[in-house]
């Protein structure tokens, strides 16, 4: 009997089991993409630090740049580590133990609203990487069809509550709460069992958990939250207005690595594949080859570049704003500093 519980690639597990199948996995595949240097130029990296909100599949942008060699042609060694949450990505870099921080742009609105000073730099996820999987069978044809249902979601503030919320107020124009909707709070990887077992009518994920959802239990993703939604910076990567001022040359360094991975990931899926077999080795390839063709083909997810422009920033804005995550917006001009992506995507460009 399925037990419908996700060994989520993102938390849980054996931590020493896990811990030693990253680094075999990650070390075979930066000996086997990294066409930039080796031990010599090694000696001349720059080591820093990058701490994400947690490990998942849309951050491929930032695992390409490290195991496709690209943060190491800029000069960089950049040692990735999670945070464990969406809001604490951004106190590891204010507290000086990384120097940049991958999260919810929203997060960078609540740091700064309570006195820090840090600024977005790149765009990492350029859209809702989101769906909602239900048993096969459900009829879903537009959000309203959400109403009086049952979600089952990770904790708040998780985006997989805030992105149906959104959807529902901003594209659907009624309040979740006021139309019976329920969000069923649940801790990573059990999702699909209450779905199974009737506790849930749909869950809302990302992947991995959609195409291991539907490749071990038979759960299907019904509504796609990017096809209502639109672009938006819905995860970026930012550092502290210091660094940006006294030290911008990691900053480009960071920012030239990231465009030149995202364009590559656009041109070439193996490269997504091997990235991503190496960062989670306790996913099936089955899996990763399905999710890459949602995150690539099916959205909007990965970036072709990463800049950040007012209308995704206020896109965004809108989006954290309704899913509750921020209390109040900050304009693009305070909060991002989009030269040093220009820059990188220019070149981009221009090598062509």
């Amino acid at each position: 009997m399925k037990s419908g519980k996700i060994v989520s690639p993102t938390v849980g597990g054996s931590a020493s089991r896990r811990t030693v199948l990253l680094g075999t996995g990650a070390a075979a595949l930066s000996l086997a993409l990294d066409r930039f240097g080796g031990p010599a130029a090694a000696q001349n990296l720059k080591s820093l630090k990058l701490t994400e909100a947690i490990h998942l599949g849309m951050y491929v942008s930032v695992y390409a740049a490290k195991h496709g060699g690209f943060f190491r042609k800029h000069g960089l060694d950049i040692a990735v580590s999670s945070a464990g949450g969406i809001a604490l990505a951004v106190p590891v870099v204010l507290s000086g133990n990384a120097t940049f921080a991958v999260t919810g742009a929203g997060m960078s609105v609540n740091a700064v609203n309570e006195g820090a000073k840090v600024v977005n730099i790149a765009k990492v996820v350029g859209g809702v990487a989101m769906w909602a999987v239900a048993k096969p069978g459900t009829a879903i044809n537009s959000v309203n069809d959400f109403r009086g249902k049952t979600i089952a979601t990770l904790r708040f503030p998780s985006s997989t509550i805030q992105t149906p919320t959104f959807a529902m107020k901003d594209r659907g124009g009624f309040d979740p709460e006021k139309a019976g909707v329920k969000f069923l709070q649940v801790p990573p990887g059990a999702q699909a069992q209450a779905v199974l077992d009737g506790r849930a009518d749909f869950a809302t994920m990302f992947e991995w958990d959609v195409s291991i959802a539907k490749e071990q239990f038979g759960l299907v993703p019904v509504f796609a939250f990017a096809d209502i939604i639109g672009p938006l910076s819905w995860t970026t990567a930012m550092v502290t207005r210091d660094l940006a001022t006294k030290d911008p040359a990691v900053v480009q360094a960071f920012c030239d690595a990231l465009a030149e991975a995202q364009a590559a990931l656009q041109t070439d899926r193996e490269l997504f594949v091997k990235t991503s077999v190496a960062e989670f080795p306790q996913v099936a390839e089955s899996v990763i080859r399905s999710a890459a063709d949602n995150l690539l083909t099916k959205s909007i997810a990965i970036p072709k570049n990463p800049t950040i422009s007012k209308a995704e920033w206020d896109a965004d804005m809108a989006f954290e704003m309704a899913g509750g995550s921020i209390k109040t917006t900050r304009p693009y001009e305070e909060m991002v500093d989009n030269t040093f992506a220009e820059r990188a995507t220019a070149k981009v460009t221009k090598a062509g």
